[in-house]
């Protein structure tokens, strides 16, 4: 295995944030299998850690040619820590699915605390820049499936059990459910799921950043060499 202290493969643009950062993703060099999308939330930066270190543990002709990368779809709120964007937006309640809604839903302050701290979906169905960008990137790629890296509910949340959420359960030993466990409304995945795009969800566990590079990296590293079912 490779281990690069810097990315190799190209990143292009697709998009602005709300305080003028690149929203960038390493391009498939074929048809796009598989989207992986890390960073949404800025309070999960394990994510977009996971996902780097599996890159730069290959060589560039080593990664699948139909898989595409976005390493960080909310680049300012991973720079201010924050869950939401700079707009103090969820980007994953402002995606317009049909249970989209004006009010604020509620996220944790820690991550085993209930749901109680408000946090704003955005003043209309993708107002904000950066889940604008990102479903135009996806109409753009079409992707047979999307994979969104999130913590820390250590699961694997798939509603239609396909063969690569099945696959990364069986690799990490994580549980594969078909419901979160609370509404998500405007979410990526009911979004998705409105448009018959399979999605997958996958939550990492509570553990510090090393931790879950030792445990999930792995099998990230599998995926990017195409050793993953990428089909539905």
């Amino acid at each position: 295995m490779q281990k690069r202290t810097a990315l190799t493969l190209p990143l292009k643009r697709y998009g602005t944030s709300v305080r003028g950062a690149r929203l960038e993703y390493i391009a498939s060099q074929s048809r796009c299998d598989l989207l992986i999308v890390a960073g949404i939330h800025g309070e999960e930066p394990e994510t977009t850690v996971a996902l780097s270190r599996a890159v730069r543990s290959l060589a560039p002709e080593d990664v699948t040619p139909n898989v595409s990368l976005v390493l960080a779809a909310n680049p300012d709120g991973l720079t201010l820590g924050t869950r939401g964007n700079a707009n103090g937006v969820d980007l994953n309640r402002n995606f317009p699915s049909s249970n989209w809604q004006p009010q604020p839903t509620t996220c944790r302050w820690y991550a085993d605390e209930e749901e109680e701290l408000p946090i704003l979906t955005g003043e209309t169905p993708a107002s904000e820049p950066e889940s604008a960008a990102l479903i135009k990137l996806i109409d753009t790629l079409r992707p047979r499936m999307v994979l969104t890296l999130h913590g820390p509910l250590a699961c694997v949340d798939d509603p239609q059990k396909s063969r690569l959420a099945t696959w990364i359960c069986g690799e990490t030993g994580l549980p594969l459910v078909s419901d979160i466990g609370y509404p998500t409304p405007g979410s990526m995945g009911t979004w998705a799921g409105e448009r018959n795009l399979p999605w997958i969800t996958w939550e990492f566990p509570p553990d510090g950043v090393e931790k879950i590079c030792k445990s999930q990296v792995p099998t990230l590293v599998k995926i990017l060499k195409g050793e993953a079912p990428l089909s539905p």
